[in-house]
């Protein structure tokens, strides 16, 4: 890889990116929190939200400022050694087009997805502050259907987790043999 302005070169070793996406509401964040102790020594965990800042938040071409940070931010810690799980809402059409999708030898992507009654409950017990009403969880369950309609056409697919009946525990174990397996063959 060539510094554009001095020619510098330098070489970059591409790694893998995984995607654990899906609605709010369905777990992410928590599930994240709790793969550390299993992942931390092979795998940098990443909340996606952490970067969701006033600077970041223009809605232009999908939030592409947000996007590339993000993507930028995971190439330069794989270069460690140790690949990245973004924790966020993101899917294929929104990071593949991207040039700084080629930082990456591949994208996986893994949705935790729940029934729709409860991923609405579970929405509407959020704080006040989070600004859940219901028509931003009407919102957020039209894309959650849309997600588990369309995930297997999607490039490049994206495989379903249901967290209904899982606990976080349960959730995590789960995710983590999702992330070991893809890794080993990466």
């Amino acid at each position: 890889m060539a510094c554009q302005s001095c020619g510098h070169e330098q070489e970059f070793a591409p790694q893998p990116l995984y995607c654990l996406v899906g609605p709010s509401g369905t777990g992410k964040s928590t599930v994240g929190r709790a793969l550390l102790p299993r992942v931390s020594d092979r795998f940098v965990v990443l909340e996606q939200d952490v970067l969701w800042v006033p600077e970041l938040r223009d809605p232009t071409d999908h939030h592409r400022a947000f996007r590339t940070t993000w993507l930028r931010l995971a190439a330069t810690i794989g270069q460690s050694g140790r690949p990245v799980l973004l924790c966020g809402t993101v899917v294929p059409p929104e990071l593949e087009p991207l040039p700084e999708r080629t930082l990456f030898s591949q994208v996986h992507y893994l949705a935790l997805t729940c029934h729709a009654d409860v991923l609405a409950a579970r929405l509407r017990t959020r704080p006040a502050w989070r600004e859940w009403d219901e028509p931003r969880i009407a919102e957020t369950l039209e894309y959650a259907a849309w997600l588990e309609r369309d995930a297997a056409t999607l490039d490049p697919p994206v495989e379903l987790l249901d967290t209904t009946e899982r606990s976080i525990d349960e959730t995590a174990a789960a995710v983590h043999e999702w992330l070991t397996a893809r890794h080993h063959r990466d």
